[in-house]
């Protein structure tokens, strides 16, 4: 939905290009042109999700920059890579589904809160709020296994690095060749269980950090777009005027959504964080009985978390998981908006 703020006598306001609707889109094109943008973004930030994860499952606390010494010195740029391929194997058709759920939801929400006499600001809540909901889970049926696999791929050189002090112990250390030996060791191992482990509580994570997240954004967004309409003058009947004709240009807009996605980010993180790193512990850690590794539950995890450290230890990762959420947002944004201007059907003009 578009902000447009009146002007002076000639008609001039703040034109923010109109939202794109599911039914506006080339399904085809937004599909592929999706896959080929959001692959990008994931090598990008890959890396940081790696330096998150390690620190998640480190038994003390490990500095950002100690942790990323100690990748790059004991196994190079590829450390920062471990797992990369099954990720992004995963991450296309998780994405697919993602968006999709994203734009129906979105659509269908959004039209019904209108019509039931919300502002346009509060229907413009409730729909993300609600789109971010039923894309995550939807997203988490193919992204959990792919979570699983690539997670054990992440943490699988950290205990040959300086930092193997700093290894918790219940770290599954099987040697895995690749994503697909990974993947054949734990269905052998746990059964189709193990590749879900941690379902519940990725739901858990994902589903509230993104209601949280869309909704956060699309207020933010319109907070940071009435505080420039805010900046003009106002006229004798109260409207904004911003001299003639104010249109924000391409980075003014790639400016508002960035800075909208790295609040949304911040708010989502601190929110989120506990759940996010008992769900990594889940799906990395094992616990041993008579000789044998079992999987940990969550009432395990959270103990082992509070007598390492307590509420802080919860927060392991914080700064990477930030970091990465807000440059992930940012991009993120940016890219599905650009996406979306891209797949737009083109118009056919009418005939008479």
């Amino acid at each position: 939905m578009s902000l447009s703020a009146a002007e002076d006598d000639s008609g001039s306001e703040i034109h923010i290009p109109a939202d794109i609707d599911w039914h506006m889109l080339d399904k085809s094109k937004f599909f592929f042109l999706g896959a080929a943008l959001f692959s990008g973004v994931s090598a990008a930030l890959y890396p940081v999700v790696v330096l998150k994860t390690r620190q998640q499952v480190s038994s003390t606390q490990v500095s950002c920059f100690k942790m990323s010494f100690s990748i790059m010195r004991y196994e190079g740029l590829r450390g920062f890579y471990r797992g990369f391929g099954t990720s992004l194997m995963g991450t296309i058709p998780a994405r697919a589904l993602y968006m999709g759920a994203l734009e129906v939801t979105k659509s269908s929400v959004g039209t019904a809160t209108v019509s039931l006499g919300f502002s346009d600001t509060t229907a413009t809540a409730l729909a993300n709020a609600a789109a971010g909901l039923s894309s995550a889970m939807a997203a988490q049926l193919v992204w959990t296994p792919i979570d699983v696999v690539s997670q054990r791929l992440m943490v699988q050189g950290y205990n040959d690095s300086n930092s193997s002090k700093n290894v918790n112990p219940n770290v599954n250390f099987c040697r895995y060749r690749n994503g697909l030996d990974a993947f054949r060791k734990i269905l052998y191992a746990d059964g189709p269980k193990g590749l879900y482990r941690g379902f519940g509580i990725s739901i858990l994570t994902y589903a509230p950090s993104n209601a949280v997240w869309w909704a956060s954004y699309s207020v933010a967004h319109k907070l940071i777009w009435s505080g420039i309409g805010s900046m003009g003058k106002k006229d004798e009947s109260g409207s904004i005027v911003m001299g003639s004709g104010f249109r924000p240009d391409s980075k003014a807009l790639v400016a508002v959504q960035g800075l909208s996605a790295a609040m949304a980010s911040g708010i989502s993180a601190l929110i989120t964080m506990p759940l996010d790193t008992i769900k990594t512990r889940l799906q990395v850690l094992d616990r041993e009985e008579n000789g044998v590794r079992k999987p940990l539950n969550v009432l395990q995890t959270v103990r082992n978390l509070v007598q390492e450290g307590g509420l802080t230890a919860c927060y392991r990762g914080l700064g990477p998981r930030w970091a990465s959420m807000a440059l992930s947002a940012t991009t993120m944004i940016t890219t599905y908006e650009f996406l979306k201007r891209l797949s737009t059907k083109s118009q056919e003009p009418l005939t008479p």
